[in-house]
């Protein structure tokens, strides 16, 4: 069993699989019958280089979005928590992957849609939405998710191999690699790469589930706390089992449905039959293998070095595989965090392309060239800050906790535009705005200790201790889509249509 520094037989199986998987993209992608280089040498289309053409099927719309989902962050960072509660995560998610099949999906190819971001403009006939909330999702994309995704995979990697060296040792070839991929072969490399290494990952992944339980005699019970292994969250846990029924279910639907990472990748298949095929196949997966991959390990590693946190998941895969599986493990999470990289920057360059570059300096002329330059400084960047996270006590609750400063107000427009017909555009950016300073008073004032009140955070000094995150996410929601509708009404003088009444369906059988 391999413990300790990494062995040469280590090192050598994590290049030469990482090699591999580079040359099965390389020859799926630029190879014989590939016809990449025609494609190329006009510059490129919007589709072809962020929607692959929408010529993929129904597996490769399956591996690019559970392998854009799942990660480092997921496999390091729940699995740090320790405790099997963050398996809820995962399990709500299958429902957040049914709405965008059954929802979310039909709406984006009847819309002809290459970002999120162009729906809403069709929706509310105004431009200026789509530009607020694609700078929101390049906000997030440069400072928490690019950043993030590096700093867990170099965590990852430091503590199986068992080194000090800095993390931006890993963090460095791991980004410029994603942008090499992302350079020279858009969306269709990524999507390619993602199921290659995302069928690695799961097998491998799987069998560290198998041989930590029987590392503990298959008990993950005796003397590991209560809290640790039940599924009913108290207040003072990451998931309250309460907040199973406020927040969670509209973060799922913003995450899986409303997400530019994500949502991209049920766009490049050739039609919506094709894609729900797709995310429903991504759907299986994540109910029947991710939740034990992502919280049963980090349980075992409680009972076998004690409380960890993130780096739970290294130790444990650097105990229990031996050495030369150890290795292809790394190349395979490396290849997973090269692929959700590069799947950002892909998203990342065409919000930057379509929504603000054609907008705002002029049409361009070379999509690849745009999208390497793009790649190139968002790059530099995603590994400039990877030190910011080595702060965090938990990744994956300090993600969750900054998502919601975009996630429900960003759901709220899209909620005001799909289900009311004459909202305007800046009613919209309004209830946003509402909504990202209500969860960022919340978050950062309320919800913390000492700010207002020793030793005690707002809500407990007023006896509202079982005030979660996740409940304050629905209120934004709420409140953030009422305020829309308020500043519609009372500010712009529009009445606000609810698109399942008499008058909404008659709206909508005289639209061309």
């Amino acid at each position: 069993m391999f413990q300790g520094s990494a062995s040469a037989l280590q090192i050598g199986i994590f290049f030469g699989l990482t090699a591999l998987i580079a040359l099965m993209t390389y020859w799926k992608v630029h190879g014989a019958g590939a016809g990449h280089k025609d494609r190329q040498k006009d510059g490129g289309t919007t589709r072809e280089v962020f929607l692959a053409g929408g010529g993929l099927s129904w597996l490769f719309v399956a591996g690019a979005i559970t392998l854009t989902n799942l990660s480092t962050e997921q496999l390091v960072g729940m699995n740090g928590n320790q405790m099997l509660l963050l398996a809820w995560w995962e399990i709500c998610g299958f429902f957040g992957l049914l709405i965008l099949a059954f929802v979310f999906v039909p709406i984006y190819y009847r819309n002809n849609c290459t970002t999120v971001t162009e729906l809403l403009e069709k929706r509310y006939k105004g431009g200026s939405i789509r530009t607020v909330i694609s700078a929101l999702f390049l906000i997030g994309n440069v400072l928490i998710y690019l950043p993030a995704a590096l700093y867990s995979g170099s965590l990852f990697l430091q503590s199986m191999f068992g080194v000090d060296w800095s993390l931006l040792w890993f963090a460095a070839p791991m980004a410029i690699i994603a942008a090499i991929y992302t350079i020279t072969g858009g969306l269709r490399a990524v999507a390619v790469m993602d199921t290659y290494s995302g069928i690695g990952v799961l097998a491998i992944a799987f069998l560290v589930v198998i041989l930590a339980l029987a590392a503990v005699n298959f008990d993950i019970v005796s003397g590991v706390p209560e809290e640790r292994i039940s599924m009913i969250g108290s207040f003072t846990s990451p998931i309250p089992f309460h907040t199973l029924f406020t927040g969670m279910l509209f973060i799922q639907i913003f995450y899986w449905s409303t997400n530019q990472n994500i949502t991209q990748k049920a766009m490049t298949a050739p039609t919506v039959q094709e894609a729900q095929k797709g995310v429903l196949a991504a759907a299986a997966v994540r109910i029947l293998i991710i939740p034990a991959i992502v919280v049963i390990p980090g349980v075992v590693a409680y009972k076998l070095f004690g409380s960890v946190g993130d780096a739970a998941y290294g130790k444990l895969v650097a105990h229990v595989l031996p050495s030369w599986m150890s290795g292809a493990f790394a190349a395979m999470m490396a290849a997973a965090v090269i692929a959700h990289t590069s799947a950002i920057l892909n998203s990342s360059v065409a919000l930057y392309s379509i929504d603000f570059h054609e907008k705002f300096i002029g049409a361009v002329k070379n999509h690849w060239r745009l999208a390497a330059l793009a790649s190139a400084v968002l790059t530099v960047t995603s590994i400039a800050l990877v030190p910011v996270f080595q702060n965090a006590k938990s990744i994956i609750n300090l993600l969750q906790e900054l998502n919601g400063l975009f996630s429900m107000p960003i759901l709220s427009a899209f909620i005001a535009g799909l289900l009311f017909r004459n909202v305007d555009a800046r009613a919209a950016i309004a209830g946003l705005i509402f909504g990202f300073l209500l969860y960022g008073f919340h978050n950062f004032v309320l919800y913390k200790p000492d700010t207002l009140f020793p030793g005690e955070t707002f809500y407990q000094h007023i006896g509202l201790y079982w005030l979660h995150y996740i409940d304050v996410m629905l209120i934004v929601l709420i409140t953030s889509v009422i305020t829309a509708l308020s500043v519609n009404r009372w500010v712009f003088g529009n009445k606000a249509v609810f698109i399942f009444s008499a008058k909404g369906r008659a709206m909508k059988a005289m639209e061309p």
